[in-house]
This record gives structure tokens, C-alpha cells and sequence, in this order.
């Protein structure tokens, strides 16, 4: 088999059955890296999700500081008064397997600085220019409890006034002249309570399929090699005339002899 192994050939399908089995591993570690973010998602939204709201200031203690990666989805507590002149639609949010938009209103706090409160999801209107009936935020002061979310990116688009392409807080803060902290309140309640857009989900914390798919790139990284292998030992023999191994008679048995 060794003398069919050194053939220019058989080093090039070596070769190649290699380079399966690396990609193959590249490919099982990709899927793996997908399968420990989606982990430390999870446990991170289990821990914070549910647990009991702290003031505001406690995670952001002024406009300037940024979410720590921790606290993403910390649960909180604000009290202020909705500035509902500064109203953004948020467009092309999913919701249900439907498309429609999110409802952000600043919040002003005691101290004049303003936290965006997605309020929820409500659907498109007839036409994109068409305005959707949006439930208007209550008056006067109130306490709202939610979710902290980082700031999304600036998609770059060009939209009318009142709307925007990402929860983007630096142009919300642009449109608004406001002074916002540096992440945005998922609303889970209001006190006093009052009519609102349509609840968002609850964060997805499935882990997916892709610890199996690692499982399975890495099974497949020796197959090629051992396929080479297999067919360099057959072609080794057909060239020898090493005859095929003899499988073994079948036994007669007495009852088979009766049958006949």
C-alpha cells in the first residue's frame, strides 16, 4: 500500500482528504463558537430577566456611561415624565412573523437627562406613508419598569421625520435634542397603567442545532483520509493479484437439510 501511497496521484487525493479534514474541523469550531454565544446569551437573559428591578442610576449613574455587557436585559426601574412630542417609530420590526413598528418615547427624568422607552409593536399602515394608530403614552409623572438594551447601529438611511431605521440612540438624541443615556427600556409595565402598543417577545434563549453540527463536522474530519486509505489498500492488492479475503461457507444446519 505504501508504494501505491508515494504515486503523485495518491499524494494529491491525500492531499486533498487533508484539506477536508481541516475544513472540516474550521467549520466544527465555527458552529461550536455559535453554540457557546448563544450559551452565555441565555444565561445572561435567565439571570437578568426575571430578576427584581433596581433604579435606573444604578446601572447607568449618568448619560455618559455606557451598558456594561452584564447588564443587557437588567431589569429597572425609572420614573419620569414621557415627552410625547419626541415620539419615534421605529420601522421593519418583526413581530409575530409580522412587519410593523416599534414605538419609542423618551422619558425625562428628575434630573433632565431622558431614558427611550420602546413602548411596543403595532402594525403597519395601509401604505408606508401612512401613519399607524399609536396608543399615546400617559400624562403626567410615571414609574415604568423594564429591560435594558444596548444602542443599535446607525443604518444610514435617510427616513421622514419621526421614524427610524434601527434603534439607533445617537440619532434619536439628534432628532430629539435630548440628553439620553446610553441604553433603552423595554416597557414591561407602567404606573399608572395605560393603554400601550402590543407587548414585545421575550428574548429567544433556544441554544439552536449547533452543538450537533459541531458534532458532526468533527466526526467527518478523519473520513477522507481513511477513504484514501481503504482505496489505496484495494488498488495495492488489485496489482499484486492478492486474492479478496474468502468469507467463511455458510453451516448447514440438520433442520435446513429437512427443508430441502
Amino acid at each position: 500500500m505504501l508504494r501505491v501511497l508515494r504515486r503523485p496521484r495518491w499524494i494529491a487525493y491525500l492531499l486533498l482528504a487533508v484539506l477536508f479534514g481541516v475544513l472540516a474541523s474550521g467549520l466544527g469550531l465555527w458552529q461550536w463558537g455559535r453554540y457557546e454565544d448563544k450559551a452565555d446569551r441565555r444565561d445572561l437573559v435567565e439571570a437578568n430577566y426575571g430578576a427584581p428591578p433596581v433604579a435606573l442610576e444604578e446601572v447607568l449613574p449618568g448619560p455618559g456611561s455606557d451598558l456594561p455587557p452584564g447588564d443587557e436585559w437588567r431589569r429597572v426601574r425609572a420614573t419620569g415624565t414621557y415627552d410625547a412630542d419626541a415620539e419615534h417609530l421605529v420601522r421593519n420590526r418583526p413581530q409575530q412573523g409580522v412587519f410593523g413598528y416599534e414605538v419609542l418615547v423618551p422619558l425625562v427624568l428628575a434630573d433632565g437627562t431622558a431614558v427611550a422607552v420602546d413602548r411596543g409593536w403595532v402594525r403597519s399602515g395601509q401604505t408606508a406613508a401612512t401613519r399607524p394608530e399609536v396608543p399615546p403614552p400617559p400624562a403626567g409623572e410615571v414609574t415604568v419598569t423594564g429591560w435594558l438594551r444596548p444602542s443599535e447601529p446607525d443604518l444610514g438611511r435617510d427616513l421622514p421625520a419621526g421614524q427610524l431605521a434601527s434603534i439607533d440612540l445617537s440619532g434619536l438624541e439628534e432628532a430629539t435634542g435630548l440628553d439620553l443615556v446610553q441604553a433603552y427600556l423595554i416597557l414591561e409595565s407602567e404606573d399608572p397603567p395605560a393603554e400601550r402598543p402590543a407587548a414585545l417577545a421575550a428574548p429567544d434563549t433556544r441554544l439552536g442545532s449547533h452543538f450537533a453540527y459541531a458534532l458532526q463536522w468533527w466526526i467527518t474530519v478523519p473520513v477522507g483520509v481513511v477513504l484514501v486509505l481503504v482505496m489505496a489498500r484495494q488498488q495495492a492488492r488489485d496489482e499484486t493479484g492478492e486474492p479478496a479475503r474468502q468469507t467463511r461457507p455458510r453451516k448447514v444446519r440438520i433442520w435446513d437439510e429437512e427443508d430441502v
